[in-house]
């Protein structure tokens, strides 16, 4: 299939009840991106779309809606924010600011797909390589440091987080 051109999907699941979405995590847990949000009028506002998106009931024990969005739907960082590993910098425009270890590999992922979700889990793995989560209080700390040097940066992307489910970079 040389040419093809591949294409990002995200997984919206709609589900009403904590217990239901919690439910929908574990069946959506090996999809590349999910979202999962307690009604449409959420999921409509995360994409940005007017028109309803197509949509694909899934039968019980899920009872929820799911919906793939295509690669246009997801929204790229601004192209002048950069991480440079080599000397562990968040770089937006002219300015740079240090970072730690943690914050690195959480932009690290973060930049590498924008507008994707991360949760909290593949997060964890990711950047302290181990699926424990326990409260998650060390990721939520690392992103609360990151969101303040965005801030001192005055750069146009902020972590964005889906409740429940984990973390996306978005424009401001």
């Amino acid at each position: 299939m040389q040419g093809m051109i591949p294409v990002a999907s995200l997984v919206i699941g709609i589900a009403s009840s904590p217990a239901e979405r919690r439910q929908l995590a574990r069946l959506l847990g090996g999809s590349d991106a999910f979202l999962i949000v307690s009604s449409v009028e959420q999921a409509r506002e995360f994409l940005g779309v007017v028109d309803t998106p197509p949509v694909v009931a899934v039968p019980p024990p899920a009872q929820a809606v799911l919906a793939e969005a295509g690669q246009n739907t997801l929204t790229p960082p601004p192209s002048d924010l950069a991480v440079d590993s080599d000397r562990r910098v968040l770089r937006w425009r002219d300015q740079e600011i240090d970072l730690t270890r943690l914050e690195h590999d959480v932009m690290l992922c973060l930049v590498d797909a924008p507008g994707q979700v991360w949760t909290y889990e593949r997060l964890h793995l990711e950047v302290w390589g181990n699926r424990h989560l326990g409260r998650g209080s060390d990721m939520h700390s690392v992103v609360r440091r990151v969101r303040r040097k965005l801030a001192r940066l005055n750069a146009a992307a902020t972590i964005h987080a889906v409740r429940g489910v984990g973390f996306r970079l978005a424009p401001a």
